[in-house]
């Protein structure tokens, strides 16, 4: 993956949205939102189907208007200077939408129009991100021609035209495999070297603990915790939870409790966060012979269990 731009992306404007809200009739889809990204940072909404992330990031960037609050970029009003806030905008939707009349570079070429970039301008900006987003060999493929991971690259790269202040990525990486995901990563964290701001909206939980410095945890519209992950887990969980199997839920219940700590059921078996002092319930399990024991670290899907009583996907 090639990660060096010719020029660095324009940075310096902080995000700040204070009390977002949005209903729809008399359902609120969004409550009392507010948060604050700084450049140079990447701030992730984590949470769900219908949690209303795409809802929150739609507002951020001004294409849904909130019933109460409002979203500054800067000192830009974006709500009421849409227009100005989004020349300094990068928008990244769940949506690939190419034009498939035009091949990889023209798509490119003929978005920077709309930011008034032109003619050789446009082409050599259009060449720097092909080979920001390593697409150099693909500049002249149809886009039909390109795999999921190559057309979310292009996506992005689209994205930054403008050189963006501020950028929205929105469940970027939905179903692509593994490596092309790891390759997109590669991207975001390029952005934030480069001094944008990043809001990050995913399910994946391997993604906001590899990729935010801070995160949100969001259910039906609210805001339930938030913090970095190591905060998160270790606020909520601690350093290690165990996973078992083929014992009486009652009877770990009971562990649990002894040990003044945490526990429910987890798939087939049930999951205990073990507590600084570990020992004395690690080895009270291990008496057990249980069918299955797995002594891990814990991590943010254990974050979320607890505090919704559900796995997020």
């Amino acid at each position: 993956m090639q990660v060096q731009e010719k020029q660095a992306i324009a940075g310096g404007a902080t995000l700040t949205a204070y009390d977002l809200w949005k209903l729809y009739g008399d359902h609120p889809v969004v409550q009392g939102i507010s948060l604050t990204v700084n450049p140079g940072e990447v701030v992730g909404l984590l949470g769900p189907n219908g949690a209303g992330k795409t809802t929150t990031v739609g507002m951020l960037y001004g294409a849904v208007v909130p019933s109460r609050g409002f979203v500054q970029l800067g000192d830009i009003q974006v709500q009421r200077q849409g227009q100005q806030a989004r020349s300094k905008m990068g928008i990244v939707t769940q949506e690939d939408n190419l034009d498939p009349d035009f091949s990889v570079i023209e798509n490119l070429i003929y978005f920077a129009h709309h930011y008034r970039i032109v003619g050789k301008a446009a082409r050599s900006r259009a060449s720097e991100l092909l080979a920001l987003v390593n697409l150099e060999e693909q500049a002249k493929y149809a886009i039909d021609e390109l795999s999921g991971g190559m057309k979310r690259r292009l996506v992005l790269a689209r994205a930054l035209i403008n050189r963006p202040q501020m950028v929205f990525l929105d469940e970027p990486t939905t179903g692509l495999d593994p490596d092309a995901r790891q390759e997109f990563w590669k991207l975001v964290i390029h952005l934030k070297q480069q001094g944008s701001g990043v809001v990050l909206t995913t399910h994946y939980m391997d993604e906001a603990q590899r990729l935010c410095d801070r995160l949100m945890l969001l259910q039906t519209g609210q805001v339930i915790d938030q913090g970095s992950p190591a905060e998160l887990i270790e606020r909520t969980i601690g350093q290690e939870v165990v996973e078992i199997e083929g014992i009486d839920e009652a009877v770990l219940q009971r562990l649990a409790t002894q040990a003044q700590t945490w526990g429910r059921s987890f798939g087939k078996g049930y999951l205990i966060a073990l507590p600084a002092t570990a020992n004395p319930l690690w080895q009270e399990l291990t008496a057990l012979n249980p069918a299955r024991l797995v002594r891990r670290q814990a991590n943010l899907e254990d974050v979320f269990l607890r505090l919704t009583g559900g796995r997020l996907q």
